[in-house]
């Protein structure tokens, strides 16, 4: 059993920067691998990055350019996603979820989904 909470979303103007932070309460951190994923309005929600708590190994969707990184704090139980450069286009609610064992960035492949953080990108 995993429960998420994310923060750090808000309205940023285009080419800022946001830390969207994941604290994942569960009893065995390591166990988890935790991805983030992206919804906006009208489309799909999709996968963005994972990471394996345990090792700390990450996974990328081949569209990510650089511009978003996942790390993890096993003190805190924290797992955060660096967003430089934002876009219009990046504007979407943020979610982060776990599942054990290893990473995939199929939503439907995870079981302990955090509420959302709201991202709006405008000028």
């Amino acid at each position: 059993q995993a429960r998420l909470v994310e923060s750090g979303g808000g309205l940023v103007q285009p080419g800022g920067s946001l830390r969207l932070s994941c604290e994942v309460f569960a009893g065995t951190f390591d166990y988890y691998a935790v991805g983030w994923f992206r919804q906006a309005p009208g489309k799909e929600r999709e996968g963005i990055a994972c990471i394996l708590n345990s090792d700390g190994r990450v996974r990328y969707a081949d569209s990510v350019n650089g511009r978003f990184i996942i790390s993890r704090d096993n003190a805190t139980k924290t797992v955060t996603l660096q967003i430089d450069g934002l876009k219009p286009e990046d504007t979407a609610t943020y979610y982060c979820a776990a599942r054990g064992v290893n990473c995939r960035l199929r939503p439907d492949t995870f079981g302990y989904w955090g509420q959302g953080t709201q991202v709006t990108v405008s000028s």
